[in-house]
């Protein structure tokens, strides 16, 4: 807990200074044009200078993140697999401990075996 506190002092404080530090010093008005090759711009957007930084920022995270999600699939798919035959490995196993183990008496007392020894020699002497 520490460790991430101190990382968060000493790495997210001063990215977070210098970002605040570039919006106030990046107020003014820039003009975003969709087609750049036209003598009269059909779509323009005025912004700030530092919303066009920082949406350029932001969205080159989400596509970054968005081609990682994708190339990282087939790692995904082989650990649902694994998990798949872990599962049913699992109840193979107990399946075949179920079949090995004896099976337990209904009530104790009632078994049927040879007779005690006791019993035996009480009948031969009578």
């Amino acid at each position: 807990m520490l460790l991430r506190r101190l990382l968060l002092i000493l790495i997210v404080l001063p990215i977070s200074v210098g970002l605040v530090m570039l919006a106030v010093a990046n107020r003014h008005s820039v003009q975003l044009v969709a087609d750049p090759f036209g003598a009269d711009p059909a779509f323009t957007l005025d912004a700030p200078l530092f919303l066009v930084v920082f949406g350029a920022l932001i969205a080159g995270v989400v596509l970054g993140g968005v081609a990682v999600w994708l190339s990282q699939g087939r790692w995904r798919r082989a650990a649902r697999r694994s998990a798949r035959e872990a599962r049913n490995a699992t109840a193979q196993v107990e399946a075949l401990r179920a079949a090995a183990a004896p099976p337990a008496p209904a009530r104790p007392g009632l078994t049927f075996g040879p007779e005690p020894r006791a019993l035996a020699d009480r009948r031969d002497a009578a």
